[in-house]
């Protein structure tokens, strides 16, 4: 009994001796170094396992977006995700698009790796006007897909002659290169 109670007050003296040892007085914590990565509101937190890339407009350059998504989009998805515009923490940033006004994009298929995009005639509500920068919107997510290398447009099932960076037109199947000039690095 007496070995018993000796291992008790061991094992109680041991317990309390590790604690945080006390100070007499206040004294300077120096923070450690940073930066912290800081967590977005649960509101604009990217959920989902897959990515996708859209490609928004800032300072008149276009600028690739990753998103979180629940499942690699379809090329219909993908599109209607562009066209969809900026999520509010993406505005936030000073992220836009140049599509509405510009460009009515109604559908898209792939049929080998080229992406057919169809666009409609332009609405009464044209808003902007700069359709380098929408067609470039569109070329630039839609090349970003593993299985796109090039964006033809068409408008009632004939090619649409559309303006490259350069300013050229062409009715022929364009690439994340025909906008390269325009486009900002992530």
């Amino acid at each position: 009994m007496n070995r018993r109670r000796f291992l008790a007050v061991g094992l109680v003296g041991l317990l309390t001796g590790c604690g945080i040892p006390t100070d007499n007085a206040p004294r300077v914590v120096q923070p450690p170094r940073g930066p912290f990565p800081t967590s977005a509101p649960a509101e604009t937190a990217p959920v989902g396992p897959a990515t996708e890339t859209v490609c928004l407009v800032r300072d008149n350059r276009i600028v690739p977006v990753l998103r979180r998504v629940d499942r690699p989009p379809t090329i219909e998805d993908h599109l209607r995700h562009l066209l969809a515009g900026p999520t509010e923490a993406e505005r936030d940033t000073d992220l836009t698009s140049a599509l509405p006004g510009a460009v009515n994009a109604a559908g898209a298929t792939v049929t080998g790796t080229q992406a057919g995009v169809t666009v409609d005639e332009p609405g009464d509500d044209a808003g902007r006007s700069d359709e380098v920068l929408a067609f470039g919107q569109i070329v630039c997510t839609l090349t970003s897909r593993d299985d796109v290398t090039s964006v033809a447009f068409l408008r009632d099932g004939r090619p649409l002659g559309v303006p490259r960076a350069d300013g050229s037109l062409s009715e022929q199947p364009l690439s994340r290169t025909d906008y390269a000039p325009l486009i900002t690095p992530r």
